[in-house]
């Protein structure tokens, strides 16, 4: 991935923060993107001076003209884009019943429509460079649980899309892929209201429910969104990742 230039949305934290970092490890340009400035600066400074570089950029994936900004911008002070890493997510409980519209857009617009729309604006520019695209989705993606009902559609409409979108642009070279963690320690039960008290049982549980006996850590599924981004997984597309200790394999409890 030398001298490769990626698009990393959701970079402030997590998963997306962790993929950025290993990206610009190895050489690549990466555009980090998220909503906390402090966040990416403190991204941006741990990689100084190192291999690759990384370039804070603020944006919200809700946003079309900012998306249509953050494409631009990638293309002109870089000259090329060879691989889009939509990480950015979120997840907040609801059931059939008690889940608002409201709360059903919020979700389907970040963990979905934003990534269709950032796609669509990044393909031509893939399409030169016989790039790749790499979607964080969720064990959620391929498995039903109780009391998450939007974040489970939003993340099973992202592994169609996965599929989809692959099989279109096969044709002209460009790879899309995801990946489907299970539990990872990250902010995003947090941020959707979980006091610590309660996160720290739901990890506590999560030794249970992950048949491997531990939850992950962001720096393993950053690991693997690289693989597949880089050459060594040339012959992979269409593909959804389980990154799960086995959590996919499990009934619901």
């Amino acid at each position: 991935m030398q001298g490769k230039v990626v698009i990393v949305t959701g970079a402030s934290s997590g998963i997306g923060n962790a993929a950025a970092a290993i990206f610009a490890k190895h050489g690549s340009t990466v555009v980090a993107v998220g909503r906390n400035e402090r966040e990416l600066t403190e991204l941006s400074k741990r990689h100084s001076g190192k291999k690759g570089v990384i370039k804070p950029h603020l944006a919200d994936v809700r946003e079309l003209t900012q998306l249509d900004r953050l494409v631009s911008e990638t293309v002109a002070n870089h000259g090329r884009l060879d691989v889009l890493v939509n990480s950015a997510g979120i997840i907040q409980n609801g059931t059939i019943e008690n889940t608002s519209l409201e709360d059903w857009d919020k979700m389907l617009d970040i963990n979905l429509r934003s990534v269709f729309s950032l796609i669509q604006r990044c393909v031509p520019h893939l399409e030169e460079t016989k790039g790749n695209i790499v979607n964080v989705s969720s064990v959620a993606g391929t498995r039903a649980f109780p009391n998450v009902l939007a974040y489970c559609v939003s993340k099973a409409a992202l592994d169609q899309l996965t599929r989809c979108a692959a099989l279109e642009l096969a044709p002209k070279k460009v790879r899309v892929n995801a990946v489907n963690p299970g539990v990872v320690v990250t902010n995003l039960h947090r941020r959707s209201g979980m006091e610590e008290d309660a996160y720290a049982s739901f990890l506590e549980r999560s030794k249970e429910t992950h048949p491997i006996g531990r939850v992950g850590n962001p720096q393993e599924v950053g690991e693997l969104i690289y693989y597949l981004a880089s050459e060594k997984a040339g012959w992979i597309t269409g593909a959804t990742y389980a990154i799960d200790g086995g959590r996919a394999e499990t009934c619901a409890r």
